[in-house]
């Protein structure tokens, strides 16, 4: 079985089964499953599959970040369950859950402008080109070449209002070739000369206002969206042998005169408002306005907000032949990139590195799920440092007003061609200082680091047997891995004096009964990482961790003896289960006169828990001794090789 039916397999497992999905999609990054039941789907089992980034939840709608191997993947539930575009029948006795009007609008408008995304940006590169052929004199404006390439990148944008009525009746589940019809009727050469010749318009006697309907968003969306209903109702009431005639002539005779005197008008003043709005915003605020937006541009993503913010930018491109939203967008990306490679510089997690410097490339391409849900979010901080390098690229932008001057590749690198103009070199430092504000504050601020899977330990769940003793309190503990076993040097965990196992008073440990190991009096409170490894298990108490060395050495460092009666007061842990840490890092502290105040002989034991790994046991130390000094040299056991027989 190929990794992409493996992972297919187990998602469609963890996300409640076959009978749990309506419909599945995906875009460039995501699977994006309408669920019937999102409760049912176990959001953390998926975050831990190999091949899954990543989940999320935006309205009704469950994502799961795959990469760029999402269309594999898509493929693979397919063969499954073929949900595609359709999905299993619905279930009648499922309830269904009422999702709230504003996540309900952004379904909308993101189901809307996803599929015109490629013919968008297409055409925005070639007329980002042609910017470029102008600056650099590449071509006569005047030649035929020009002309026609100009026509090419034009067509998308003036003819817009089609692909956005063809792509709204298919969200609204409307005849798209009716819807289509409508938006042809807006754009006839006839009524725009009509508009054009001055006057009085009316039909039937009622206004008509004189609008630009090339180059539109919200009047056909509005136009589409009265559509849907009007054509459904007429498909009720008209008796199925004259539908194919009167539902689209009735549709049309109804939609295109209330677009040409309502929706028209209306969808006109709503996006010229939307769009002299962010325009006088960030032309009054200047730096604080980039700052405030491109620090939160990342959270308005998270959110499918920004789908609410794509309309306003192609208003403001046709309206003002400029754009200040998605420069913004492209800082934010940046930002979270610099971010993610600030996480790969500073990760001591081969697999993680790798990872992360290869989303981090995705982002600043354009595409920011995978290093936002697989590497940002996942270890919070980096999350926050992308977001302050959004804001200061952002803050460049407001100040010094950078613009787009056509819709072009995605919002990031490829993009840049859209930036030519005026504004270019600022548009260029913005998106340089995101990415290195966000880069410098991840690796300065730091980040609890994310274990290899292959090298998650064995916890120390057997080390806190027997079960007769009074120190077996609960241990979480991480799932065991094969590790080579080696030769290795143990540091001391504390600075205080060395003791001998065998004189620690407790039976338990004096025994070696949990195996053998050294024991160290403290006289600082501060337990640290005795060699490289990954922090397998935590007392729930705190006042015990378990780790397995890089060289495979599995330990149970024990605070104090009996000190499980504490119930974890005095004791403050610094790491969490499968994190790796390194030698001499803390790892938990604790109060040694409140803990010596109670009554606590705070002799704190080191236990090798894979004793029988070892045949040599060696103290390097028998008296004071600091923290991170040599303490116990262990030497692979020797294997055995038995007779063989006659």
């Amino acid at each position: 079985m190929s990794k992409h039916e493996q992972t297919a397999k187990s998602v469609l497992e963890k996300i409640g089964g076959e009978s749990n999905v309506k419909t599945m999609t995906h875009c460039m990054t995501r699977l994006r499953f309408e669920l019937r039941d999102n409760d049912k789907a176990d959001r953390a089992a998926l975050e831990n599959t190999p091949g899954v980034m990543g989940t999320n939840i935006a309205g009704t709608q469950f994502q799961v970040i795959i990469g760029n191997d999402v269309p594999k993947v898509y493929e693979q539930i397919n063969k499954i369950g073929a949900f595609g575009g359709g999905g299993a029948a619905q279930d009648d006795d499922v309830p269904k859950k009422k999702s709230n009007p504003f996540s309900a609008l952004l379904d909308i408008i993101s189901g809307i402008f996803t599929p015109l995304l490629p013919a968008l940006a297409g055409a925005g590169m070639i007329k980002a080109l042609l910017s470029v052929s102008d600056a650099f004199g590449w071509m006569a404006a005047d030649g035929s070449t020009y002309q026609i390439l100009k026509v090419i990148g034009d067509g998308t944008f003036f003819f817009l209002p089609i692909l956005i009525a063809f792509s709204a009746a298919k969200k609204f589940g409307s005849s798209m070739f009716l819807a289509a019809a409508i938006a042809g009727a807006v754009l006839h050469p006839e009524l725009t000369a009509l508009f054009g010749s001055g006057g009085d318009l009316n039909f039937l006697g009622l206004p008509v206002t004189v609008v630009t309907y090339s180059s539109s968003v919200i009047p056909i969306l509005l136009a589409i969206w009265a559509s849907s209903y009007v054509e459904k109702f007429l498909d009720k009431v008209i008796p199925s042998a004259l539908k194919l005639l009167f539902v689209p002539m009735l549709t049309l005779l109804v939609i295109v005169p209330a677009t040409l005197i309502a929706f028209g008008p209306v969808g006109s003043i709503i996006g010229e408002g939307l769009a002299g709005g962010i325009t006088w915003l960030l032309d009054n605020t200047g730096i604080f306005g980039g700052l405030v937006l491109g620090g939160t541009m990342s959270l308005i993503i998270m959110t499918g907000m920004h789908w609410a913010l794509v309309p306003i930018a192609i208003l403001s491109l046709a309206e003002q032949n400029f754009d200040y939203i998605l420069p913004i967008m492209f800082a934010a990306n940046l930002g979270q990139a610099g971010a993610t490679f600030g996480v790969f510089l500073r990760s001591r997690n081969p697999q993680f590195k790798a990872l992360s410097l290869s989303t981090s490339f995705s982002a600043m391409m354009g595409i920011t799920e995978p290093a936002m849900y697989g590497v940002n979010m996942r270890l919070k901080k980096p999350f926050v440092s992308g977001l302050i390098g959004g804001a200061a690229g952002g803050a460049i932008y407001g100040l010094f007003h950078v613009k787009i001057y056509v819709m072009a590749g995605g919002a990031g690198l490829p993009g840049i061609p859209a930036m030519i103009g005026p504004t270019f070199v600022y548009g260029m430092i913005g998106m340089a200082v995101a990415f290195a504000v966000g880069a410098a504050v991840t690796f300065v601020m730091g980040f609890k680091d994310i274990a290899v899977p292959a090298s998650e330990t064995a916890a120390a769940a057997d080390a806190v047997a027997p079960a007769a003793s009074a120190e077996a309190a609960p241990v979480a503990a991480v799932t065991p891995a094969i590790v080579e076993i080696r030769n290795t040097e143990l540091s001391s965990p504390l600075t205080g004096t060395v003791k001998a196992l065998a004189d620690v008073d407790d039976a338990t440990f004096a025994g070696e009964y949990m195996g053998k190991g050294i024991a160290v009096v403290p006289s600082a409170g501060v337990v640290t990482a005795p060699a490289d490894g990954i922090v397998n298990s935590l007392a729930v108490t705190k006042h015990a961790v378990g780790m397995q060395t890089a060289d495979g050495t599995e330990l149970l460092i024990h605070i104090g003896l009996n000190t499980v009666r504490l119930k974890g007061q005095h004791f403050n842990v610094l790491v969490e289960e499968g994190q790796a840490v390194t030698a001499g890092q803390p790892l938990i502290t604790f109060n040694m006169n409140a803990i010596r105040a109670a009554g606590y002989d705070l002799t704190t034991p080191m236990i090798v828990t894979n004793t029988k790994e070892f045949e040599g046991f060696t103290a390097l130390h028998s008296s004071s001794i600091e923290a991170g000094q040599p303490l116990l040299k262990l030497d692979v056991a020797t294997p055995k090789l038995e007779a063989l027989g006659d």
